[in-house]
Order: structure tokens, then C-alpha cells, then sequence
């Protein structure tokens, strides 16, 4: 049938399929169109019957176009329908007049079972309508094409989406380089050659690309031909398969600082399969970079991420293919921990610095140091309690901070914490030191004092924030008030200064009875600080008397007396009584003098006759009775103010006092004076020793003594040689009078030594506090070792105090040698916090030996090392360097190079220190007195070296061990100088300046065994 309706005869193959024929014709199988009879266009089709081969069918047939005027009648057309699908673009085809006469032409048709085809003819009539188009002589062979090649099967071909599939067309046969090769599709597109290639003159391969787009799956055939005939190839498909992609996001296991452990989550997926690779792909969320990891498991662990950074992380499948890697899947957005920050913060450093903050700053922060967008850096010091540290946070990302509220001149320690919630790092302390700014006030319950009648002495403590370095205290004082009406108050205002050391002073010159405001400040270079006031009253003074010698008597008998009284001057108050006092002279009294001496308990001649009382108050006067001096007899037989005046006994001999008593606020002062003797003149036994002592020294002494301490010290060293005795001993006779020395007495049970050693105790000092007020100041108490032992003030070695080297008091005390006055400088082992203040005072007293005589590894008070070993290092202001060291097994020597980093112009001192090994910790005296002559001669032989350098001493307590290593120098010293011994002497002057020297019996025994060690040693020599 065809368009416009063109009778046509269908035309059916008598012949069966697969007949075993070489060669069959299609009977009656023919077409025939007179173009003249027909419409433009009209067409008519000549089907075959369907077609099945596993192989190539070379159909034959002969065409006929012809138009007598050379017009063409039409075209012809042969399609291949294969499987009953669409009969898609002619296979062959002609058009226009071929001449009046038959024309042969072959198909080669490729199918392969179960595929069967059907081959279509098909004529169109031409616009001129004239001539004939004839289709007959259709055979089937059963063998290859002769003039037209066929091709081999053409297999199917997967790719994926968005690919370039490659069908490769193989025509087999007689070929021409001219004839085209086309890819036709199932719906009839038909594709060019894209690459030809000729394997031989019978063989040629055609290539050709075909863009595969998701859903674009179809069928496509090789196609050729020529005048001579065509070749079809049969259909292989085109499959397009879709790459993989997940459904869900990736799921997270677990987050670090630089890593997140991931599970794919790939179990469902979009696309084809089957999935050869996984990868996950991965960037920050700010980064455009991306990054891909090939996975081999269903969990991974993502590294090398930056801490605290968000990231994205897509699964990837692929399938097999080029381009079977699928879109990402929805990503994981996840962030990472932050990591511990890479090191501590550096560049600390003060931009500026007052008395009561410092402005920090420090290198900027950056998060190649946090590691970290949370968090941040805090300053580590002090806070508003300057004594607790505590952790200041600052804000995020700032590289300057400000700590406020710091106590003025003191050492602030800061430290950077950079810290997030990871861990933190921290820097090395810096110590800063704030400036100076006024003194606080001086606490006014510091203020102690102790009033007299014209003088008070002030104390008083440093202000507990002193602010900076003290450089004086001022003290003012005025009168404000008196009980001495010739007082005139208020007075002028006075000012004293004190160095910064001084922290008491003594008040002379002034009124009794008289109330002072005091006031009390402190300066430091900044100026001076708030003011401690308070009020003191002296104490009342007793009165006065105009007398310059004993006055004469006016007259006298046998039971009277008559002298001449003069009034007294109050000091403080008025003068509220007078009193004439007789006292009995028997020889066992001494005369009275001074106030304390005086007749403070009223007796009258009754109750003293009762009482067996050597004196009476024969009468008592009142002031207002004695405006002037008047005379008045003693034993007149009167009464005065209930007093009997009686009369004097012939027989015996008398004193007669007069004492003038003043009473102010139940404060009473008495003063008396001798203005008469009545009787036979006789002087004591002390008298005349006195009348003696005054005359040698008036009369001999080149200088007269100046003080009554002098003529105290004289009599106590008198009173101390009487009970002494003589304690030198000759060399020559040391060995002899020693033996006898150590002989224990059968009837006191003790020996001499014994003895001596007792009275050296009975005659060592015995400190009061007041003796060491120095030492016990609260600034002071935490540099003693232990409060037992204290170094009397007249005895301390103070420090140089200069700017930054602290305070001046260390636990020290200076001692004489024989020879040298202070040569020895006594000591304790230092503390942790002394160490600085024991090598200050090594060099401020120029001490060119160091002698240890206590171990470190003492249990029961362990000793730290203060010294460098090796090379050196820095205590304070001080630098100690280590420049040798030798040891044996008494002793160990080294050599140290000693500095003041604060006053750089006084040059360097060269120490030797000597650490003695032979004295066991539990032990008084040495293990060995030859190793301890030993050590003696070596610091002695060093000093000689060094000149004028002083020696330091020092045990653990500073006492008995460095008693006994002084007194054995003295010892020596004698023996060298003077060939006598006198241990007695040295431990004596050694305690003088500290009364734990020598402390033991043993340790004094051993002082005069060494010295008998020493002579042997002389003798054998």
C-alpha cells in the first residue's frame, strides 16, 4: 500500500527460512510504478517476510529508472527493519533516469540470532511524474556479498552519562576509500565517520563518538553504500549508565583537633552500581580548596585539619568507566576541637610602669598560636591581694593589658596563660618591680614608748607599706600641756630627722610633767606619707635643791642641831612636802644619796623605835612654810605636823636628811640630801678604798675617767678578776698545769676545768630583749634562724643598705681575736631567704674566708647549698662564680669570684670557702683534733695571703661550733705571739659579743686539748 493511493502488490518470499540453498530467488517477487499514473510523492513498498540468520544475508536484486525524455521518474529506497521496529533511514537508495535497462545491486544484512529483519522496498514518485521505477530478480544468498562489504556483529557498548561512547564499525569485503561509512540510529539520525581506518584492502574499521546524556539509551547500526549495493551491520545498544551518588550526608564518629572519624553512610545510593571506589572529598567551610581521599573501609579518619575549623565533608562513589564517579553526596558540615596551643606567648614587656599599675603588652595573638577561635590569653599575677596570685582574664585576641591595684616598689611576677578549652601553655615568669609612690602611714600601735622626767624614748616600727625605699623619718613634737605652771604651752613645734635605719629616738631637754603631741612620718623619694600621732607625758622629776656642797651646821649642842633649809624646785609639779629625816649612823649604812635612796616610808620616832628602823622623820613642813631659806634645829622637842622633833642622844652619831616629795596624779617623786652630820667624823672601809680610787685618778691617770659607766666597767672588771683569778698559762708549763686541771677533787667532786668552766658561765652576759630589739623587729624575725639565738644589737653586723639590695639587718654578729678587734664575723647557716643578705655581707666586710663547720644533709635541720658549683650564678644584687675547688677528706677548698651587681665601681673580692668534713652532726667538738689544727692552719696561712681580709664563721645556729673554731684561733694566736694559753680569755671575749659561744664543757675541753695537740705537734717539730 502506499501514499496516494498507489496499488501495490505485496510481494511475499515463497521460499521458508533457513532453506539450505546456496542460492533462492523470491518468487514473484517483484515492484513495479508507472510515475505517469501517480502523484508527486505517492510511494509504494515491497516488503520481504522476516528475515533470521546468525550471520550475514547477501540479498540480490536488479532496479529499473527510467523516463524516455530523461526526466526521473523518482527514487528508490531499501530499508532494514529490524525486530519490527522503525524502518529508520534507507539503507540504499537512487534517484533520476539510469537508462533503459536493468540494474544489479546486493545488501549485505549482519543479524544475529534471536534479531530477525525485513527488508523494505520503496518508490517515490518524482516531481515530473514520468518513466518507470521497477524492483525484480530479488534473490537470497547464502554466502558473503560480492560487490558491497558486510560488516562484523557490532556489540553493545555501556558507558556513563555525560561520557563519549565509541562503536567501531568492521567491514569486511570489497571496500572503497570513498564509500561512506554512517552509525545509524534506531529513530533514523544517521552519524558520520568520526576516524576510518583500513587494516587491509578487504578489512576497514570505522569509529565513531556518540555523547551519551543521562537518558539517552538507544540502538545504533553500522551503514554503507554505493551504486553497487549496501551493508548493514545489526543493532548494538547504546547503555547509559548513571554514576552513583549517596542519599545521606556522611555520619560522625567522633572530632579531634586535627582529625574527624567519619562513617560513609553509603549503604543507599542514586545512580548505577556497582560502586568500585569510595572517596571522600573535604574542604573548610571558608575555603574554596578542596580535597579528595580515597577510603577503603565504610568508617575513615580525616587528617592534618586545622583545630576548631568547619568543614564540609561529601562521600564519592564511582562505578567502573570512564566518568563513573557520581556528583558529592549532601555533606557533612562537622567542626574540629581545638588543639592545645603551640607554645607559650613571648615578648612580655612593660610600656609603662607606676607606682600602682603596669601597663603589659606582648606579641600579638594569632591562631597559629591559639589553635583555637574560643579562648584566649589571661596574665597570671597579682591580684588585688598583692600576696595571691590569680589568673586575669583578658579579651580575645589582645596583646596589651593593664594590672591596676598594685602595691607600690614591689617585685609584681607576671606570667601569659594562653589557654582554650584544650589546654593551656604558659609562659616564664617576668618580675617587674613598680615604682616607688608615698609611704603608708605608720601604724600608730607601733609607736612604744618609754617616758622619763625630761626625756621619752620613742620607738617605732616601719610602715607595714613602706612604698618604696625609706629614705628618713621625720618626728615632730610640741608641749600641749603641763602640770608646772611655769610651763609655757602650747610650745613651739620642733622637728628631728632620722636616717632610714633609725627607727627610735630619744627625747632629751625636755619638761617634766609635760604632755608632747608627737607625730611620726616616713619619706620616700616620692615624698612623705601620713602622719602617726600620739600624745606622751613625762613623768614628773623630783624636786630640786639649792645645794651645792654639805652645808655647815648654824649651830649645834649636845641634844640640837641647827641648819639651814632651803626650799626646793619642783620640776613637773610643785613641791607638796618637806621633811628632815634622822638617821642613826652605826657604819652599816653608806650615805644616801640619789632617790632611790631616800626615805619614801614615814616613820615617826615612836614607830621607828618600835621597829628597830634605823631613821625617823623627826618633822615634815609644809611648802608654804619655807617660802625662803630658813634655819631650823634639829631636836628642839617640838611637833611639826604630828612628827616629834625629839632630842638628840649625846652618845651617838647622826645624819640629818632633808627631802622635799611631790605628788602629781598619784605619781610621787622624792628627793633627798644630807645637810648635816652630827658626831665623831669616821669613815667606812669603802670610803676609804673610794678616797683612795678618786685621789690615784685625779692625781695619776693621764686621762681622767669622764662617765660613771667608766667607773662601772672598772668595777666590774675588778670584781670579775676577783672571782677569776689568774688564767693564763705559760707554755712551758701548759702540759703539767693541764693534768692538774682535769684531777676531780675528792671532796667536791669536781675538778678545776670543771670550775672554770663554771665561772665562765657565771660571768658570761645574759641578753635582755631589750639588748636585741634589732633582731626581733617583726621585719627582721623571719631572717633568724632560730629565736633562741640573737646577736646583740652592740654586737650586729649591719648591711650596706643601698637602692634595690633590701634591708641592713642580717643574723651576724662581730667578734675579737687575739690579735685583730672584729675579726670574725658569726653567723648561722643561711636561710632560703638569707642567702642573698649572707653574700652581701661577705662582701660589705671585705671577709676573704668562708669557714663552714656544719654539714647540708643535717636531718634534723637540713642546710641548703648557697653557693654555685659549677659557674655562676645570682643571689639579689650579689654574683658568686665558682673559680676552683679541691677537696681531700677533711676538707673541701674552693675558690669563688664575689660581686655587687648594684655598685659595679668597688670591684670584685676573691673568696675561699672551707667546708669541714670532720665534725659529725650529733657531735660537739671534731671528729679529729689533727684535721681540725689542719683547717686552723690553713685558713690562717690564707689570711696571711690575703691581708687585712676578715674570716666568716659560721655553724648551724652560730654558736658553739663557731665559738670553739674563734676561740682555738685565739688560742693560737697566744701560743704564737705570746707563748701563753688563756681559753678562759677567749671564750670569755668571744661571749661578749654573743653568749652561746662555746657552748659546751666539752667544747671548752677541747679548746685546751687542741692547744696540747698544738705544742706536741710544736715539740716534735
Amino acid at each position: 500500500q502506499g501514499d496516494g493511493g498507489i496499488q501495490t502488490t505485496p510481494l511475499q518470499s515463497c521460499v521458508p527460512p533457513r532453506v539450505n540453498l546456496l542460492t533462492f530467488f523470491v518468487a514473484r517477487s517483484f515492484m513495479m510504478v508507472n510515475a505517469s499514473q501517480h502523484y508527486a510523492g505517492q510511494r509504494a513498498q515491497m516488503l520481504l517476510r522476516p528475515l533470521s540468520e546468525n550471520d550475514t544475508h547477501c540479498i540480490q536484486f536488479s532496479y529499473f529508472l527510467y523516463s524516455r525524455d530523461g526526466h526521473s521518474p523518482g527514487a528508490l529506497n531499501v530499508f532494514i527493519r529490524v525486530n519490527g521496529g522503525p524502518q529508520g533511514s534507507a539503507v540504499w537508495n537512487i534517484s533520476g533516469s539510469q537508462g533503459r535497462q536493468w540494474h544489479q545491486v546486493e545488501l549485505a544484512v549482519s543479524t544475529f540470532w534471536p534479531s530477525e529483519y525485513q527488508v523494505v522496498f520503496e518508490a517515490t514518485v518524482s516531481e515530473e511524474r514520468q518513466g518507470y521505477i521497477a524492483v525484480d530478480d530479488i534473490m537470497l544468498l547464502n554466502y558473503p556479498c560480492y560487490k558491497v562489504p558486510h560488516f562484523s556483529r557490532l556489540g553493545d557498548v555501556e558507558v556513563n552519562a555525560g561520557q563519549n561512547a565509541t562503536f567501531q564499525c568492521i567491514a569486511t569485503g570489497k571496500t572503497a576509500e570513498s564509500e561512506p561509512y554512517l552509525l545509524e540510529r534506531r529513530n533514523g539520525v544517521v552519524l558520520d565517520t568520526s576516524s576510518l581506518s583500513r587494516f587491509s584492502h578487504k578489512r576497514v574499521a570505522a569509529t565513531f563518538q556518540v555523547e551519551a546524556q543521562r537518558g539517552e539509551q538507544d540502538l545504533y547500526r553500522c551503514v554503507t553504500l554505493s551504486p553497487r549495493g549496501a551493508a548493514v551491520s545489526n543493532f548494538g545498544e547504546l547503555i547509559v549508565r548513571v554514576p552513583p551518588t549517596p542519599i545521606a550526608p556522611p555520619q560522625l564518629l567522633r572530632a579531634g583537633p586535627t582529625y574527624l572519624i567519619i562513617q560513609l553512610n553509603t549503604n543507599s545510593i542514586v545512580g548505577d552500581g556497582p560502586v568500585i571506589r569510595r572517596e571522600i572529598q573535604y574542604r573548610a567551610s571558608q575555603s574554596p580548596w578542596t580535597e579528595t581521599h580515597g577510603v577503603g573501609s565504610l568508617t575513615y579518619k580525616v587528617w592534618h585539619l586545622e583545630p576548631d575549623t568547619e568543614y564540609r565533608i561529601s562521600v564519592l562513589l564511582t562505578r567502573p568507566g570512564d566518568g563513573g564517579t557520581g556528583a558529592p553526596g549532601p555533606p557533612l558540615t562537622s567542626r574540629t576541637k581545638c588543639a592545645e596551643p603551640m607554645r607559650p606567648l613571648r615578648g612580655l614587656t612593660a610600656t609603662e610602669i607606676q607606682p600602682r599599675q603596669l601597663a603589659l603588652q606582648w606579641e600579638p595573638l594569632g591562631y597559629n598560636l591559639t589553635r583555637c577561635h574560643t579562648g584566649g590569653a589571661g596574665v597570671v599575677g597579682p591580684g588585688n591581694n598583692a600576696t595571691v596570685r590569680e589568673c586575669l582574664s583578658i579579651e580575645r585576641n589582645a596583646s596589651h593589658f593593664t594590672l591596676r591595684d598594685l602595691p607600690p616598689f614591689r617585685p609584681v611576677h607576671v606570667r601569659l596563660t594562653l589557654a582554650n578549652p584544650e589546654g593551656k601553655k604558659e609562659s616564664r615568669e617576668v618580675t617587674f618591680q613598680t615604682e616607688e609612690d608615698i609611704p603608708g602611714g605608720i601604724a600608730s600601735e607601733s609607736l612604744t614608748f618609754t617616758p622619763l622626767d625630761d626625756m621619752i624614748f620613742l620607738k617605732w616600727e616601719e610602715p607595714l607599706e613602706p612604698n618604696g625605699l625609706i629614705t628618713q623619718y621625720e618626728i615632730s613634737y610640741q608641749s600641749i600641756e603641763s602640770s608646772d605652771p611655769s610651763i609655757n604651752v602650747p610650745g613651739p613645734r620642733r622637728t628631728v630627722s632620722k636616717l632610714r635605719n633609725e627607727t627610735y629616738h630619744m627625747f632629751s631637754g625636755l619638761h617634766p610633767g609635760t604632755t608632747y603631741l608627737v607625730s611620726v612620718r616616713a619619706r620616700t623619694a616620692k615624698g612623705f606619707g601620713q602622719t602617726a600621732l600620739t600624745e606622751i607625758t613625762t613623768n614628773i622629776s623630783a624636786p630640786v635643791f639649792d645645794y651645792e656642797n654639805v652645808p655647815s651646821p648654824l649651830s649645834e649642842t649636845e641634844g640640837t642641831i641647827t641648819v639651814l633649809l632651803r626650799p626646793a624646785l619642783g620640776r613637773g609639779a610643785p613641791v607638796s612636802a618637806y621633811q628632815v629625816v634622822v638617821v642613826e649612823e652605826d657604819g652599816s649604812r653608806r650615805e644616801l644619796s640619789g632617790a632611790t635612796d631616800c626615805f619614801p616610808a614615814a616613820n615617826s620616832h615612836g614607830e621607828a623605835l618600835a621597829r628597830g628602823a634605823p631613821y625617823y622623820h623627826t618633822a615634815e613642813l609644809a611648802p608654804s612654810s619655807l617660802p625662803e631659806a630658813t634655819p631650823f634645829t634639829v631636836g628642839d622637842n617640838h611637833t611639826y605636823n604630828g612628827y616629834w622633833n625629839s632630842p638628840l642622844d649625846p652618845t651617838k652619831n647622826y645624819l640629818i636628811y632633808f627631802q622635799a616629795s611631790s605628788n602629781f596624779r598619784g605619781e610621787t617623786r622624792i628627793n633627798c640630801i644630807r645637810i648635816a652630820r652630827k658626831g665623831k667624823e669616821e669613815k667606812t672601809p669603802y670610803e676609804l678604798l673610794y678616797s683612795c680610787f678618786r685621789i690615784a685618778v685625779s692625781t695619776s691617770c693621764m686621762c681622767p675617767l669622764s662617765s660613771p659607766e667608766q667607773y662601772v666597767f672598772i668595777h666590774d672588771a675588778i670584781l670579775e678578776a676577783c672571782l677569776c683569778g689568774e688564767t693564763a698559762i705559760p707554755v712551758n708549763e701548759y702540759a703539767l698545769t693541764y693534768t692538774e686541771m682535769l684531777k676531780v677533787d675528792s671532796q667536791s667532786n669536781t675538778s678545776q676545768l670543771r670550775e672554770e668552766f663554771q665561772t665562765l658561765n657565771s660571768v658570761t652576759p645574759h641578753l635582755d630583749v631589750e639588748e636585741c630589739s634589732v633582731s626581733l623587729m617583726p621585719r627582721n624575725r623571719e631572717k633568724n634562724r632560730s629565736m633562741d639565738v640573737l646577736p646583740p644589737d652592740r654586737a650586729l653586723a649591719f648591711l650596706v643598705a643601698g637602692e634595690g639590695e633590701g634591708g641592713d639587718y642580717i643574723n651576724a654578729a662581730l667578734t675579737d681575736s687575739f690579735l685583730r678587734p672584729a675579726a670574725f664575723v658569726v653567723t648561722p647557716h643561711p636561710l632560703p631567704g638569707t642567702t642573698g643578705d649572707f653574700w652581701r655581707l661577705v662582701y660589705d666586710y671585705g671577709c676573704t674566708a668562708v669557714v663552714m663547720l656544719n654539714q647540708l644533709n643535717q636531718s634534723n635541720s637540713p642546710c641548703l647549698q648557697y653557693w654555685p658549683e659549677p659557674g655562676l650564678q645570682q643571689f639579689g644584687p650579689m654574683t658568686v662564680e665558682l673559680l676552683s675547688r679541691t677537696a681531700d677528706d677533711d676538707v673541701i677548698i674552693r675558690l669563688f669570684r664575689v660581686q655587687n651587681i648594684m655598685r659595679l665601681q668597688e670591684g670584685q673580692l676573691v673568696v675561699r670557702h672551707f667546708q669541714f668534713l670532720r665534725w659529725s652532726p650529733y657531735r660537739d667538738v671534731p671528729d679529729s683534733k689533727k684535721a681540725f689544727i689542719s683547717l686552723l692552719a690553713q685558713v690562717h696561712n690564707w689570711q696571711l695571703e690575703c691581708g687585712e681580709g676578715r674570716t666568716i664563721v659560721h655553724c648551724l645556729n652560730g654558736g658553739g661550733r663557731s665559738g670553739t673554731f674563734c676561740a682555738c684561733t685565739m688560742i693560737l694566736e697566744m701560743i704564737r705571739h705570746h707563748s701563753v694559753v688563756d681559753a678562759f680569755f677567749a671564750a670569755k671575749t668571744l661571749r661578749n659579743s654573743k653568749p652561746n659561744m662555746v657552748e659546751t664543757m666539752e667544747q671548752y675541753r677541747f679548746c685546751y686539748e687542741l692547744a696540747l695537740e698544738y705544742l706536741d705537734c710544736l715539740e716534735v717539730r
